[in-house]
């Protein structure tokens, strides 16, 4: 099982990018793709999941109305499309993959979640 995440660079605040977390090794159906963001100084906390497993999807409430999360079955991809950037959604952005649901994105247990992939550097600011 390999995930490999990728789309990060610089964007200015108020600006938009799309991360990417392309997944291999397994069927996605019977699981959810999380992802996790690290700031410098800070603990990794989730920021957004979708479940191939049930259809739902979680924002934490300091993306809410601005990132949203879809996955494409064909492709075996997840997108994290980020709106309305802000200096502090610079971070490391990492995906990685829990079974069925995204309880341990929910919570922002790192330690519930598998096959963490590459993280890839968002940096707003102007």
């Amino acid at each position: 099982v390999q995930l490999q995440a990728f789309g990060g660079g610089l964007v200015q605040p108020g600006g938009s990018v799309r991360l990417s977390c392309a997944v291999s090794g397994l069927i996605l159906k019977f699981y959810a793709i999380g992802w996790f963001r690290q700031a410098p100084g800070k603990e990794r906390e989730g920021v957004s999941c979708i479940s191939f497993s049930d259809g739902s999807t979680y924002y934490a409430n300091s993306v809410k109305g601005r990132f949203a999360i879809s996955g494409d079955n064909v492709e075996n991809t997840v997108y994290l499309q980020m709106n309305s950037l802000k200096p502090e959604d610079t971070a490391v952005y990492y995906c990685a993959i829990e079974p069925m649901t995204c309880g341990a994105t929910r919570d922002s247990w790192a330690g519930g979640m598998h096959h963490w992939g590459n993280g890839t550097l968002v940096t707003v600011s102007s």
